[in-house]
């Protein structure tokens, strides 16, 4: 089953479809026959890697909101803070500062949350 991006004109991904089975690998006359802009995406796809051990496709798979870069031929996430950096081999967007290693860890689990204004992770406390 082949899944495809509609593309706006800023390459923003506004909607993403099952397509036919037969345009696997057509994303170019699917473009022609409906005249928008489809980018084929991987379901299979996150950060460079195919979960089912296949070939990754486009780093990762398009969601509403990605943008598709084509230099890179990958989509790419909506950056959640100004702060955050692209990994060029995963297209996916990291904080500055690594999450403390004791995420998730104890009884209840230690939870945290990111903070722009101190560009830095937070523990939720209740």
């Amino acid at each position: 089953m082949a899944h495809f991006a509609k593309l706006d004109e800023n390459n923003v991904v506004v909607f993403v479809t099952v397509g036919r089975d037969e345009d696997n690998g057509k994303e170019a006359e699917l473009s022609a026959r409906t005249g928008d802009v489809y980018k084929q995406t991987s379901y299979n796809t996150i950060g460079g890697v195919h979960n089912l051990g296949g070939t990754p496709f486009r780093k990762n798979y398009a969601g509403l909101g990605y943008t598709y870069d084509a230099g890179r031929d990958a989509f790419i996430p909506p950056k959640p803070y100004n702060s955050w950096v692209l990994d060029e081999n995963t297209c996916l967007w990291n904080a500055p500062v690594a999450l403390p290693s004791d995420a998730g860890q104890g009884d209840p689990p230690k939870l945290y949350t990111w903070d722009e204004n101190t560009v830095n992770w937070v523990e939720v406390t209740q």
